[in-house]
């Protein structure tokens, strides 16, 4: 069993977080860092366990189109492994055929090599920078003036 981190790693939250950034948004209600304890006892050797992998929502309306994700993130030299839509990628074996009790239909499961998961540059390449759509300026007042007692 793969020992239970108490934190995701920065590249996996930079994952989400970049995500969000180009689709604001975005469906997230596959999305996910750490495992539950029935994800933990059904895989006990998950890397959600450890910290280094995450899991982004198929949204191909608002958000990430996993279809095109899985293609490229195959690029990417921080991914260990890639699941998605019943099947399994990674570069030492190609791609096969998954055949775990979640095939992944409605995210793609994303496995990152132990010595990246520091690495938080760009996951979404293949797409241009994110703009900056909200930029909030907040308005600082001065407090009121205290009555003075006599």
């Amino acid at each position: 069993m793969i020992a239970l981190a108490k934190k995701a790693t920065p590249a996996a939250i930079a994952v989400l977080r970049q995500a969000t950034a180009h689709f604001p948004k975005r469906k997230k209600a596959s999305d996910g860092l750490l495992p539950s304890a029935a994800h933990v006892h059904q895989n006990p050797n998950s890397d959600h366990n450890s910290g280094y992998a995450v899991d982004i929502t198929h949204d191909p309306v608002n958000g990430v189109d996993c279809v095109v994700a899985f293609v490229n993130f195959q690029n990417d030299p921080r991914v260990k492994y890639l699941i998605f839509a019943g099947r399994i990628w990674s570069k030492e074996k190609g791609s096969k055929v998954y055949t775990g009790p979640n095939k992944h239909e409605k995210h793609l499961h994303i496995s990152i090599k132990e010595t990246c998961g520091e690495d938080t540059s760009p996951w979404f390449y293949w797409l241009a920078q994110p703009k900056t759509i909200n930029k909030v300026k907040a308005v600082v007042r001065p407090l009121p003036k205290k009555k003075e007692t006599k």
